[in-house]
């Protein structure tokens, strides 16, 4: 009987040892016996980023807006392309809300090529500091509407000037979209040019964009668009010019009381990548990046043209009062802006008249 019990015990204790797995070879990796109920899968999450390559070529990309810009949705579509189509040997991180400067600051980096950035994404006339020509999609009142605007800027009248940028290290793939600009105030609404007189209105270190502010009897000072909503928190400036996708979505309702729909400029925007960081790529890389470029636009566009339609009733909920006044007292009040820096164009005011003239 004693011999039974211990055989029995022996037995037991070599199933014990295989249930346990004991002695087993198997990779860790091995999945549980059977007769073991499988663990429960944790709830699905969103994969984490991975991090570049360590070979990967990082475009760093500055804005001077927040995420929430239609710029910078663009920008990350574009990061997701490349991504994509470079097999991660080309990719990008973008840096929002002025993060790596304001936009002269921006500009300043590219033609210094220092390193700090290598993609910007800026109003066209913003580049007018660097080549005056840069400043003529921003002339007052030149585009009736969006597609008229986008059609400038993709002509090769735009391209001309553009090209010019090329010798200080700044080459344009394409034309982002920032709508057209309006006046908001937090003294009362613009109904005509003379509620503008001696208003202290703040303005991007843009050439065109003062004078026309000058010619509307206003006072402007430039100053980086990342100290904006704080300066007119504070009250020192009267008064600021944005487009309303820009006014919306950085809240500066919450610090401007009136909103004139006056259209006076259209801000077209030029995707801009350093021209030293452009001659490190490959000639595949470099289509890439120009068709993620391109698709990254028109998703930009599309954007700021629903936006604008969609958010002014969104700042009247928000408790702006909002007016429409008559553009025509505007536009004959800047038209000196046109004449006083023609020079500064060249033949490309006749090539536009003539490119508005074909398309009337």
């Amino acid at each position: 009987m004693k011999k039974l019990l211990a055989l029995l015990l022996a037995l037991a204790m070599v199933f014990a040892l295989a249930a346990c797995g004991g002695g087993s070879s198997a990779p860790a990796t091995q999945a549980p016996a059977a007769e073991e109920p499988a663990a429960e899968e944790p709830a699905a999450e969103e994969p984490a980023a991975e991090a570049p390559a360590a070979d990967a070529i990082v475009l760093k990309i500055g804005i001077s807006t927040n995420e929430e810009d239609p710029r910078a949705i663009g920008a990350l579509q574009f990061i997701d392309e490349i991504t994509e189509k470079t097999g991660g040997a080309v990719t990008g991180e973008l840096y929002p809300s002025g993060q790596l400067g304001g936009d002269a600051d921006l500009i300043n980096s590219l033609v210094l090529d220092s390193g700090t950035v290598d993609v910007i994404i800026s109003d066209a006339s913003n580049f007018a500091t660097l080549v005056p020509e840069m400043g003529i999609s921003a002339l007052p009142f030149q585009f009736a509407d969006f597609d008229e605007a986008w059609a400038f800027m993709d002509s090769d009248i735009e391209k001309a000037a553009e090209d010019l940028l090329i010798p200080q290290n700044i080459r344009v793939l394409a034309h982002y979209c920032n709508g057209f600009r309006c006046v908001t105030n937090s003294k009362g609404p613009v109904e005509a040019p003379a509620d503008m007189a001696g208003m202290l209105i703040r303005t991007p270190e843009n050439p065109v964009i003062m004078a026309t502010m000058t010619a509307l009897g206003a006072n402007p000072q430039p100053l980086a668009f990342n100290e904006l909503y704080q300066a007119l928190q504070q009250g020192t400036y009267d008064a600021q010019e944005n487009p309303i996708p820009v006014i919306y979505n950085n809240k500066l309702y919450e610090v401007q009381k009136y909103l004139s729909v006056t259209n006076h400029i259209y801000s077209g925007m030029c995707f801009a990548i350093a021209e030293s960081v452009w001659q490190t790529l490959t000639a595949e890389q470099q289509e890439i990046i120009t068709a993620a470029a391109v698709s990254s636009a028109e998703k930009d566009r599309e954007l700021n043209r629903q936006q604008s339609d969609d958010f002014v009733a969104l700042l009247e909920e928000a408790g702006m009062e909002i007016n429409n006044p008559d553009l025509a007292p505007f536009a004959e009040a800047t038209a000196s802006v046109l004449e006083e820096n023609a020079g500064d164009y060249g033949d490309l005011l006749d090539q536009l008249a003539e490119w508005k003239a074909a398309r009337a």
